[in-house]
């Protein structure tokens, strides 16, 4: 079984990214408008009735601004936390929202998705990997140090939206304030240029077929340059731009020559499937 992935946009501007197999799939984020989302996944040709629930990363709204327009919509479970629930300040049917709990996958059909802490500057930040028998895609944006989580999971990827938000140079030199300056390229803010490749060149998968190069910056990063930077070094690994403008192609992604069957690695925990509501009362 082959999972299908496309970034439907990425960047400040907003984020939404579309993981499935042939039969179901799930959104991380949404970040652009339920319009956008409807637009943008008919023109690749995916069926918006496929998608069996939306994940949730952290409450900025460049990951959250169409979202209770979408489940308005269409009544997708939304799996989130209480704190980022709070802090986000949304408002759906009590019967649509679900948690999920680090390192524990949720399982949505033939989908396993897991959650796992990160750094970045919100209340409660999580991303993900989602996988099927022995493929697994993760999402890494909105980073601001690559801590032993991500670096986890980033092992076991066959494909990995991999933020690349800001040049250093670029950042350094710009006409950002001091303190946004400070803050972006902070422990809590996001992953430079540099720090993605490291994490790229460090601990990539032997298995790793595609990484989309994702949340870049606007004004303090240029998609040619970081294409240049991780070309020289992708090998056999096809490097993709998701941009904040449009839809990336549909990727199919699945297991190469040199995969091995992989275990995904977490604390003892009982795996079942997580379909609680919960209150915030």
């Amino acid at each position: 079984m082959s999972l299908f992935i496309t970034s439907l946009n990425s960047g400040s501007n907003g984020n939404c990214y579309y993981i499935g197999t042939d039969t179901e799939a799930v959104l991380v984020d949404v970040g652009i408008s339920c319009r956008e989302v409807e637009k943008r996944m008919e023109r690749l040709g995916l069926v918006i009735e496929k998608v069996k629930a939306v994940f949730i990363s952290h409450e900025h709204s460049d990951h959250i601004y169409g979202l209770e327009s979408l489940v308005k919509k269409y009544h997708f479970p939304v799996y989130i936390t209480p704190a980022t629930m709070r802090s986000a300040r949304l408002q759906f049917e009590e019967n649509l929202l679900k948690i999920f709990i680090a390192h524990q996958p949720v399982l949505i059909g033939s989908l396993q998705v897991t959650a796992f802490p990160k750094l970045h500057d919100a209340v409660d930040p999580f991303s993900f990997i989602v996988s099927t028998n022995e493929i697994c895609v993760g999402i890494f944006t909105d980073i601001g140090t690559p801590c032993k989580h991500v670096i986890h999971y980033f092992r076991q990827c066959h494909a990995a939206f991999l933020e690349a938000n800001y040049d250093d140079k670029m950042l350094q030199e710009g006409n950002y304030p001091a303190h946004l300056k400070k803050r972006i390229c902070g422990a809590k803010g996001h992953l430079s240029n540099q720090q993605a490749l490291q994490l790229f060149l460090e601990h990539r998968p032997v298995f790793m077929s595609h990484i989309l190069l994702s949340h870049l910056s606007q004004n303090n990063n240029r998609a040619e340059l970081v294409e240049h930077l991780f070309n020289q070094h992708a090998e056999n690994v096809k490097v993709i731009i998701a941009s904040r403008h449009a839809e990336t192609d549909v990727f199919q992604i699945h297991e190469t020559i040199l995969s091995q069957p992989i275990c995904i690695k977490r604390p003892t925990v009982k795996s079942v499937p997580v379909q609680l509501a919960f209150s915030f009362a």
